[in-house]
């Protein structure tokens, strides 16, 4: 999305209402952002851990959560949340349109200075925010990212996040790094930023990233999952990593050309022999072999080529429709 649509400000609008009547006519400060998905018996935990970290800063906060078309009914799980706990707003997608998609959702209807945002199965552990706050107050940086050091996830969970960011970074030329996700704390100007670029297809670091706002990394504690498991598999992250492709980098592009380039070579090269064993009397009739081989290279490469360009266009396609990233469904503010 590019920027937040009529409905949306108005939503806003109401929320920032709400909020000043929850704080006595004072926004929060620190709102922490988090995409539900799954994990509807960690809520509370999750709740009253934020507070728990935020109160001991002194300041004031929200938190938001938004429901990303969760299968296990969070929903009025976060709406009787938002009732017992003013400082909780809830809102809830018409459909699962993706955790980035949900970050997108959450961040946009943030109303704090300076913006956390983190997973809901506690693996991000809310007792690590106030370091990350100090940290980008001491050292007067806007992007602070978690790093998480020893991370409580399976080998066979690591291996594919690794290869994930291997190819990511390869793929974008921007290093990325599998021991940070989504997990830190962004002020007010970065989320402004991030939600000016009008992808439909986001990814939310990798977008912080490209930003280019003073960024430092603080080691963190990763807890282990409490509640279900990660909706992430092999499948997913290379889908994820499909999209991340042609919406961030040109790069296959450049492949199809350069696989262009070579087998315009070759073809050259063997056009050449043939006429030099023409010139020199050894002329033979082409086998049948060769013929074929030829035929399959360069319809293999012909069809490479034309299936890399036609992602590009049905991604091209999709962002001219002009549709938003997300659609709000409900939301806990009046």
């Amino acid at each position: 999305m590019t920027a937040p649509q009529p409905q949306q400000l108005a939503n806003r609008n109401s929320a920032h209402d709400a909020a000043s009547v929850s704080y006595g006519g004072e926004k929060p400060h620190i709102s922490v952002v988090s995409p539900v998905y799954g994990c509807a018996g960690c809520l509370e935990e999750l709740a009253d851990q934020v507070e728990l970290a935020i109160s001991s800063l002194g300041k004031t906060f929200e938190l938001i959560l938004v429901d990303d078309a969760s299968p296990d009914n969070s929903w009025p799980r976060i709406t009787e949340l938002a009732e017992r706990k003013p400082w909780i707003r809830g809102f809830k997608l018409a459909r699962n349109f993706g955790q980035h998609a949900a970050i997108t959702a959450g961040i946009s209807q943030s109303l704090g200075q300076w913006i956390v945002v983190m997973d809901c199965d506690l693996q991000d552990l809310p007792s690590e925010i106030p370091r990350l706050y100090e940290k980008a107050i001491q050292g007067s940086h806007s992007i602070v990212f978690a790093q998480r050091i020893q991370r409580q996830d399976t080998p066979l969970k690591r291996f594919s996040s690794w290869s994930f960011f291997r190819l990511l970074t390869w793929l974008t030329g921007i290093r990325q790094d599998s021991s940070t996700a989504n997990f830190g704390i962004f002020e007010r100007k970065v989320i402004n930023a991030i939600l000016r670029m009008p992808e439909r297809d986001r990814c939310f670091p990798l977008m912080i990233k490209w930003a280019g706002f003073d960024t430092a990394f603080l080691p963190v504690e990763h807890g282990r999952r409490i509640v279900g498991e990660s909706s992430y598999n092999l499948r997913k992250l290379l889908k994820l990593a499909l999209e991340i492709s042609l919406s961030y980098s040109e790069k296959p592009l450049r492949m199809v050309a350069a696989c262009g380039v070579g087998a315009s070579l070759f073809a050259f090269i063997l056009a050449a022999y043939a006429v030099f064993r023409w010139i020199s009397g050894d002329v033979q009739v082409a086998g049948f072999t060769s013929i074929i081989a030829s035929i399959w290279l360069t319809s293999g490469l012909t069809m490479f080529g034309l299936g890399i360009v036609g992602l590009y266009v049905g991604q091209i396609f999709r962002n001219a429709q002009g549709r938003p990233s997300y659609i709000l469904a409900e939301s806990t503010a009046p």
